[in-house]
């Protein structure tokens, strides 16, 4: 079969690559399992297809539309499909893939036809005869992922279109929308990122004002789907339809069954960030802890990024505390709730020097609630909290601390944090909320808490932690 082959191929390719050329291009190809899912996720199909594959690598996605296609009761009666792909050994591949759909069509009797573009899909569509043109009404995709820098080509270019963001694939969801007809669908396989944080903020606008969300599939990570490359962004797909009425929402997982879920429970009415919620699983307890009462500025305490960026200050780094130090508090300086320093042949380093070169990146004496702003896979919380209590430090900048604008927190106030940070419930909630397992000030803004008065005496003992939700 096709598909067989066409995942036989990728297998024997891939590890052939360049990886620094397919790391700066973002490349992962799709297996032929999650291809075929992407591509049985459309509803009905038209009699005449115009489909477009940006980023189509081997032509994956494509094979597994025309197999689709011609396996459903009733056929289209042309398929055309437009092909993006900026590297030449794969475009190459996919002519040879595209040729093969052509005989397979061919013997099904319907119409095929297709087109290769070796260029640069973001950049190819800002070209003014293209720019307004509404070409394609099906896309299938598997974009690329990778940062766009402020000042790129790239970052520019979208600006134009009237499109701000921040990553390749979230650019490649954005121009693919624009140039959808009226109730044309998207199926696109991405990383989780975009459903929450201000940097996509301007895309998910974009995504929820133009379409309609139909489909949501969440895997476990993206190693899960893409487990024969070096991929661990959590990844999910999608299905939206443009310029029609948001419905329910069909949400599934790779180990659950699909189920309709609201679209309110999906994207809350009253969010002003437009997160995109993923509640597959056990989220009553992520539900009390979005009605908690409090932000964190009602609780008066601020939270900030660890000020420490240790390859920006790397004469002032130290193996050993000394005289004229501070301890440098690492995240694996986490144990227990607690700090264990220092840490014996440490691989990093255990202090800072303590003079006027280091005098903006010390913290205070003080007790603070610290967290990982990012965690291992392995680790069972998405959200790790300890707290420091001990003289003047330096917080390193994979750390958030919790703080009373710059001094430390009442010791009852931060255990009751503390314990709360660590509960099942916050886990659920990050699980739910976020998309990838970084965990940064913003998004600790943004978590609702109890009342001040319910953290101190859940610090002291005197209540449970069903007694805050």
């Amino acid at each position: 079969m096709l598909l067989e082959f066409i995942d036989q191929t990728r297998l024997e390719v891939s590890p052939t690559l360049d990886p620094k050329r397919r790391s700066k291009l973002g490349q992962f190809m799709t297996p032929a399992r999650i291809a075929s899912f992407m591509a049985g996720m459309f509803g009905d199909l038209p009699a005449h297809i115009r489909l477009l594959d940006a980023g189509a690598g081997m032509g994956a996605l494509t094979a597994a539309f025309v197999a689709e296609s011609l396996g459903r009761e009733t056929c289209p009666t042309s398929i055309d499909v437009t092909c993006y792909e900026v590297d030449d050994q794969l475009a190459s591949i996919l002519d040879g893939t595209l040729a093969v759909c052509a005989d397979q069509c061919a013997g099904a009797g319907v119409a095929f036809t297709s087109r290769v573009v070796r260029d640069d899909y973001i950049l190819q569509s800002l070209e003014p005869l293209l720019r307004d043109q509404r070409t394609y009404n099906y896309a299938i995709l598997n974009p690329p992922y990778g940062k766009i820098n402020q000042t790129s080509e790239w970052r520019l270019g979208l600006r134009s279109l009237g499109i701000e963001t921040v990553n390749l694939y979230t650019a490649f969801v954005a121009v693919a929308l624009q140039q959808i007809e009226v109730d044309g669908e998207i199926v696109a396989i991405t990383p989780r990122s975009f459903c929450n944080g201000s940097y996509y903020e301007p895309f998910r606008r974009l995504l929820l004002d133009g379409s309609a969300i139909s489909n949501l599939h969440v895997f476990e990570s993206r190693r899960s789907s893409f487990k024969d490359d070096d991929v661990l962004q959590e990844n999910m797909i999608f299905r939206v339809r443009k310029g029609v009425t948001q419905e329910d929402v069909t949400l599934s997982t790779d180990e659950s069954e699909a189920r309709a879920v609201s679209f309110s429970d999906i994207v809350r009415p009253s969010d002003r960030h437009a997160f995109i919620r993923l509640p597959v699983s056990g989220n009553d307890l992520a539900d009390s802890v979005q009605a908690l009462p409090c932000v964190l500025a009602d609780l008066g305490i601020k939270v900030s990024t660890g000020r420490v960026v240790d390859f920006r200050t790397r004469d002032n780094l130290l193996k050993e505390s000394g005289d004229d130090t501070v301890p440098l508090i690492y995240p694996q300086h986490f144990h227990e709730g607690g700090i264990r320093w220092p840490l014996p042949d440490f691989r990093k380093h255990n202090a800072l020097a303590d003079n006027e070169d280091t005098v903006k990146l010390i913290i205070p004496a003080g007790i603070y609630v610290l967290t990982k702003r990012f965690t291992a896979k392995e680790e069972k919380r998405r959200l790790v909290a300890s707290i420091y209590d001990g003289g003047r430090a330096g917080f390193e900048n994979h750390l958030n601390y919790f703080h009373e604008n710059g001094e430390g927190l009442p010791l009852d106030l931060a255990k009751g944090l503390a314990a709360f940070l660590n509960s099942e419930g916050v886990d659920q909630y990050f699980r739910i909320f976020s998309g990838h397992t970084q965990v940064n000030a913003t998004d600790l803004r943004n978590l609702h808490y109890p009342s001040r008065d319910q953290l101190e005496a859940f610090g002291r003992g005197e209540t449970s932690i069903a007694d805050l939700f």
